[in-house]
């Protein structure tokens, strides 16, 4: 009996375990800033334990990263296709990836050209390679947001309090260095790149959603989780499938177990 008792104990520890680890359920610590500033958890949908990413907040983050993000940040991992994933038809993608100019070749005479991207090409990026991009950001190498939200510790949460978290001017008594700004969710507090949403109704939403910086902030966190990790809904619901399969898997081996050794005193 103690033995079945420590063997149940162990199953029910196990089963606790492997929802954690399949759900993802484990919250992120509280990150903060270099000076104490703890970064506010935004609470988004997709980060609640069975959570699902809103598709209509997905589309909006998209305009916003479209608009605002991709003059300066790349996102190559991503292809056209992929934003299917989020809602938009197959004709919405394709309009979207032929109003870019994609690199390709060599053609019959062995030279480059550009033609309209296809749905199954990559995200284009803004600049040819890194050295053009450092001289057009005075020296600053703009990240690759494919994997952003994974990449920063705080998750979403950083990615959207660094977005809301600019002051111009400064809190009293702090000096910005030349070609710097103000932001009390960056480690130091100086960071070079310039507000990106810096006004209200800076995007026109075409669903009606009023577009205030913190709405813009959330939208395109939303979207950039979803660029880091894409399958996050298959992966829970699977997690799900698994756990329901051992509980009933655990259920039918306790239930023979005791079958079998019923006639044993």
């Amino acid at each position: 009996m103690r033995l079945l008792n420590q063997t149940k104990a162990g199953f029910l520890k196990g089963a606790a375990l492997a929802a954690a680890l399949l759900l993802g359920l484990a919250a992120p610590a509280a990150q903060a800033a270099e000076g104490g500033v703890a970064i506010p958890d935004a609470r988004f949908q997709h980060d609640r334990m069975l959570g699902t990413f809103d598709r209509a907040a997905l589309q909006r983050g998209f305009q916003v990263y479209k608009e605002v993000c991709a003059a300066c940040h790349a996102a190559h991992l991503l292809s056209y296709r992929n934003l299917r994933e989020i809602g938009l038809s197959e004709a919405e993608v394709t309009a979207i990836a032929a109003a870019y100019q994609i690199p390709d070749g060599p053609n019959d005479n062995g030279e480059m050209f550009e033609r309209p991207g296809r749905p199954s090409d990559r995200f284009r990026r803004p600049f040819a390679n890194d050295a053009a991009a450092r001289a057009a950001n005075n020296g600053a190498l703009p990240p690759d947001f494919s994997v952003i939200v994974k990449a920063r510790p705080g998750g979403g949460n950083y990615i959207h309090a660094l977005l809301t978290g600019y002051e111009d001017p400064p809190p009293a008594g702090v000096t910005v260095m030349e070609g710097m700004h103000y932001n009390k969710y960056f480690p130091g507090h100086q960071i070079a790149m310039a507000p990106p949403l810096n006004s209200d109704g800076q995007v026109q939403y075409g669903d009606g959603t009023r577009a205030t910086v913190d709405q813009m902030a959330r939208d395109v966190t939303t979207f950039l989780a979803w660029a880091s990790e894409p399958e996050l809904e298959t992966r829970r619901a699977m997690g799900i499938r698994i756990i329901l399969f051992l509980i009933v898997m655990g259920g039918l081996t306790y239930a023979v177990k005791r079958k079998i050794w019923a006639d044993v005193h």
